[in-house]
């Protein structure tokens, strides 16, 4: 994708980069769109780095992305509709969801309460921050749960072996 610039048409929900610090883009601000990858944006605001995530690009003007969840007359919580959502989730430098590439180790739920442990593909990534907050946004949209934790551990440390076949191909690392 060109980098190109747009106008917030709404008040926009973003996240700083690389905090992952929760801030909006106020209405009719200029943005500019650096990258575009998993449905997410990468923009630069004032000269301030932030990821829109893809379920709130139409207050940029920008096509959003639609989760959608089978309604469930149960009132719980589901793991696959939470796998379903972290499958939507891809690494910012990497075109291969958080799943695939065997950076989620747990999925824990306690009746509508959340907690995710997860890894990254190195313990200095400094896109850390913005990935967990990328997966609290995302699971916090699945039907049911109210609150989302998510811990970063690196026991056992994340390698390539731990990417499905389809992740390895998709990142070239197959042979």
């Amino acid at each position: 994708m060109e980098r190109r610039m747009v106008v917030a048409h709404s008040a926009c929900p973003a996240r700083m980069v690389p905090s992952g610090t929760p801030t909006t883009i106020p209405a009719g601000s200029f943005v500019t769109i650096n990258q575009a990858l998993g449905g997410n944006y990468t923009v630069t605001l004032n000269g301030n780095m932030l990821r829109v995530d893809g379920t709130d690009a139409a207050a940029l003007g920008l096509e959003s992305e639609e989760i959608e969840f089978e309604q469930r007359s149960d009132g719980l919580v589901h793991e696959d509709q939470i796998r379903q959502a972290l499958r939507t989730i891809y690494d910012p430098e990497i075109p291969v969801n958080l799943l695939d590439l065997g950076l989620i180790y747990g999925i824990h739920i306690d009746n509508k309460a959340v907690k995710i442990n997860m890894t990254l593909t190195a313990p200095t990534c400094g896109m850390g921050p913005v990935l967990i907050s990328d997966v609290k946004y995302r699971v916090a949209k699945v039907p049911n749960v109210e609150s989302v934790e998510v811990e970063l551990v690196f026991d056992p440390p994340w390698g390539r072996d731990m990417m499905t076949e389809e992740a390895q191909l998709e990142a070239g690392l197959f042979f």
